[in-house]
């Protein structure tokens, strides 16, 4: 099997085939009709290039020991085997198209090239735009603002930074079809990464009188202040800026944050078109009923809960994303030459309600992705990694979750959650912070800054994270020294709005944590 790998910079699942009602996503869900879609998939820590560098190797935060956006693994923790590496080495080709790994340091300026990459990885040339003032205000002058609707035809070159990885990865799979090469394709598409910056037009499907606030615009009474971001890059836009909020806690005047969730919303859209245009194309030559396609996100973003905005948090806002499997054959029928799976449906047009062919509501990770595209590719499944795996270049510590396809047998007889907590059904994610009170790094702090480790423990039945004291010189967490608890019952606090911390007994999450982490 080829396979297409989408990934989408900071998108919650905000998408109809995940129960949003508001959302056009016509060709998402379309995807989602012909495949298994799992509800409850979470990042390994909400940020980009920690989060990347964790699935795109298989490793979690503490062994990529990549908490910012400044080291490369190789040199600074160990050579791991990435995983197009291990697709190039099994005989694929091996394409990056558009924000794959994240650029800069910690993909060593080259995106991991040539290790994981048969060829130099594309960047869309407009992409040198993105935080330029491009955003016309009502008094026509150019501004870099938050809230960015655009015509098209005045960006430089005429075009954004989207269009052109789609147009891209089009060209690249009539190139590879041409050559009948096997392929491993990733797609990064940056919408609706911030500044949202979309075409106009998309707007017209969201009337701003039909959006609301987030459910708790508030910050919760029991929020430890640890846990709290304070959305500084947020504030640096232009239009922010002139609202001269106060720091940390804001809030936002209740008309803007309506204006952000609507430019969401539209950015959605947009990056909903060119996923539609590039299933298309699978289509267009033959490459459908050959091609895995997985579409997920490097974590997600708040739009207002907790009086929060962005990721940079251990809430289900900013740590679940969508994750989406096609696999010809096996979550849909075999099909056959000619036949159409992903005809381009427009959003502006197109209002069918496509349902998911297959949901798991199982617990999952994106440290999974690595053995799971491996058995789905029918490659050997990298080992499990040991106990510590510094000095190990191929081997995982995510376990494959192909056997959660068949959602038919979803039962498995056990309905205690606390005393049935079998790894797989955890997800762990974790954020650093420099201080106990949020201060202008709280968000982003760099490793030489990192004071307190915020680890964090997703069942299908609670959230439960633990802020403790971190050394940022031997990466080493202290479990004697906690400054901040969170627990979030998720069925009766879906929000995650009531922290019971305090007033719970929790010696029995406390020891499960502390057994993942010793392993």
């Amino acid at each position: 099997m080829n396979v297409l790998l989408i990934v989408v910079d900071d998108l919650r699942p905000v998408l109809g085939c995940y129960g949003d009602k508001l959302v056009k996503s016509p060709n998402i869900d379309q995807l989602a009709s012909q495949s298994i879609v799992f509800s409850n998939a979470f990042a390994q820590q909400a940020v980009c290039a920690p989060s990347r560098v964790s699935f795109l190797t298989g490793r979690r935060p503490d062994t990529t020991r990549l908490y910012d956006f400044y080291s490369y693994w190789r040199v600074h923790a160990g050579n791991y085997s990435t995983m197009p590496q291990y697709f190039k080495e099994n005989g694929y080709v091996t394409l990056s198209v558009g924000k794959v790994f994240h650029p800069g340091v910690s993909s060593n300026y080259s995106d991991d090239y040539p290790y994981s990459w048969s060829i130099p990885p594309f960047h869309p040339s407009t992409e040198k735009y993105e935080n330029d003032k491009t955003c016309r205000g009502k008094d026509g002058k150019l501004y870099a603002n938050l809230v960015c609707p655009v015509d098209v035809s005045e960006m430089p070159s005429g075009t954004l930074p989207d269009i052109q990885s789609t147009e891209e990865a089009i060209r690249l799979l009539d190139v590879v079809k041409a050559n009948k090469q096997k392929f491993f394709l990733a797609v990064g598409y940056h919408k609706p990464h911030i500044p949202l910056r979309y075409p106009q037009e998309f707007l017209k499907l969201y009337p701003l009188e039909n959006i609301t606030l987030a459910p708790d615009p508030w910050v919760p009474e029991k929020l430890p202040s640890v846990a709290y971001n304070p959305w500084t890059d947020i504030r640096q836009r232009d239009d922010v800026k002139a609202l001269n909020v106060s720091f940390p806690y804001g809030p936002l005047p209740n008309d803007f944050q309506r204006q952000i969730r609507q430019s969401y919303y539209a950015a959605v859209s947009y990056l909903d078109m060119q996923v539609g245009l590039l299933l298309n194309a699978l289509d267009d030559l033959g490459l459908s009923n050959s091609t895995v396609v997985v579409f997920t996100a490097d974590h997600g973003w708040s739009l207002g809960e907790h009086g929060e905005w962005a990721k940079y948090s251990n809430f289900d806002v900013a740590t679940r994303v969508p994750l989406i499997f096609y696999i010809p054959g096996m979550t849909t029928s075999s099909v056959s030459q000619g036949e159409r799976v992903f005809p381009y449906l427009d959003p502006f047009s197109h209002t069918l309600r496509l349902v998911p062919r297959g949901r798991s509501e199982k617990v999952v990770e994106l440290v999974s992705l690595f053995a799971t595209l491996a058995e789905l590719a029918g490659l050997q499944v990298p080992p499990v990694c040991p106990e510590t795996s510094f000095h190990v270049v191929l081997c995982t510590e995510g376990t494959s979750i192909v056997r959660y396809f068949n959602t038919s047998e979803e039962k498995d007889g056990c309905d205690d959650t606390y005393r049935c907590l079998d790894e797989e059904r955890v997800a762990f994610s974790q954020y650093p912070r420099p201080a106990d009170t949020p201060q202008w790094n709280s968000d982003k702090p760099k490793l030489k800054d990192i004071r307190i480790m915020g680890y964090s423990m997703r069942t299908i039945g609670y959230r439960y994270t633990l802020w403790v004291q971190f050394n940022p010189n031997n990466f080493s967490a202290n479990f004697e020294d906690v400054h901040a608890g969170e627990l979030y019952m998720v069925e009766t606090d879906p929000n995650q709005d009531n922290n019971i911390y305090n007033n719970t007994l929790h010696g029995v999450f406390f020891k499960k944590i502390l057994g993942f982490l010793k392993h």
